[in-house]
């Protein structure tokens, strides 16, 4: 995300391709469809329309191993406290960022999610 654009003008259907319905994000972590619905409203996991004309769905790439990536939950509490919605956060875990280097998620993905979270928790000040 450049400092141009708006979180929300974001076209996030670019920056994430693999993305799963609610039915199937329950599948790949063996919950019931209620159970990710809970995990979305609590924090756990985000969800947004990617694009106009889509339900809300979740990116496949927050969920690893049958499980919610390592780091997800806590960020997404440290942006939603800073008045961060979804799209906005999405939008930021997903857009490459040279200094991590990568993007936000994949630091987490790959077990380096310290300077995420400090990052995080700077910008929810």
């Amino acid at each position: 995300m450049t400092d141009s654009t708006a979180p929300g003008d974001v076209d996030l259907s670019e920056l994430i391709t693999d993305w799963l319905d609610w039915k199937g994000a329950a599948a790949e972590l063996g919950v019931t469809v209620s159970k990710v619905r809970q995990y979305i409203r609590e924090h756990q996991l985000a969800a947004a329309v990617p694009a106009p004309g889509l339900g809300q769905l979740v990116p496949a790439e927050l969920i690893m191993d049958g499980a919610i990536v390592k780091g997800v939950p806590g960020l997404l509490t440290t942006l939603h406290d800073g008045n961060f919605e979804d799209r906005e956060i999405l939008a930021w875990m997903f857009t490459a960022d040279d200094s991590l280097p990568g993007r936000p998620i994949d630091a987490l993905r790959e077990n380096r999610g310290s300077e995420v979270k400090r990052r995080a928790q700077a910008m929810s000040l």
